[in-house]
């Protein structure tokens, strides 16, 4: 694919992590996911420990992390996992990375509703900032990646960066987050516009009268005392 990230040479991802091995909190970690899992199924800690490894690389590259061959083998031989077995997980869900990102991986949903909603918008913001689908900005903060349903499509256009979710984006929101990014500091995660969550905007439309009551675990709608 034109927009692929690009996975370095191999020889200089093994001179790189071919010694990777947990830190000694996340070996705790390891030994604490693993043991959920009955005697002979620890194989089924595979996405847990894929999950912990891209942390574990983040946080030694200052970037969201990804997963180099060398660490996938080491998490296949912890679980007596053939490597394709892991490798097969790897490449199925989208939440591993299989190059090196930049420090906020930005991953704007395409799909249908976001694309009705704006997300030709959300994308032109990015575009604006230097960013190009499959590359890292040249000052290694922002990598750019276009995803399918991201499950938020009540709060559409939405874009996912690392672990949080921005919603109910315009190019001028879009622009205000990367922008906050940058500059080292928060964004307000969620909608960027009000509402509570996936809530009506302005607050409820219906059964209005039922708001501010109670309702115990009996199924019974109580007034408040």
């Amino acid at each position: 694919m034109a927009d692929a990230a690009h996975i370095p040479d191999e020889a200089e991802t093994r001179a790189r992590w071919g010694n990777f091995a947990w830190t000694a909190e996340n070996a705790e970690q390891a030994k604490k996911i693993i043991a959920r899992y009955p005697p002979g199924r620890q194989q089924s800690a595979v996405m847990p420990l894929l999950d912990l490894a891209q942390r574990q690389v983040g946080a030694e590259t200052n970037t969201q992390g990804w997963l180099p061959v060398p660490v996938m083998e080491y998490i296949g031989k912890q679980l007596d996992m053939a490597y394709i077995r892991v490798f097969e997980v790897a490449t199925f869900y989208t939440m591993y990375n299989l190059a090196p990102v930049g420090r906020y991986h930005v991953q704007v949903c395409g799909t249908t509703p976001c694309m009705l909603r704006g997300s030709d918008d959300v994308l032109d913001a990015c575009y604006k900032k230097g960013m190009k689908k499959g590359a890292t900005t040249a000052d290694g903060l922002f990598t750019l990646t276009e995803v399918e349903c991201l499950g938020a499509c009540a709060n559409a256009p939405m874009v996912q960066i690392n672990d949080d979710n921005y919603e109910d984006l315009t190019f001028d929101s879009m622009t205000a987050v990367l922008d906050a990014l940058a500059r080292g500091e928060q964004p307000k995660v969620g909608p960027q516009i009000d509402r509570q969550t996936s809530c009506p905007e302005g607050g409820p439309t219906t059964l209005v009268e039922m708001v501010g009551e109670n309702h115990d675990y009996r199924g019974r709608w109580d007034a408040p005392a």
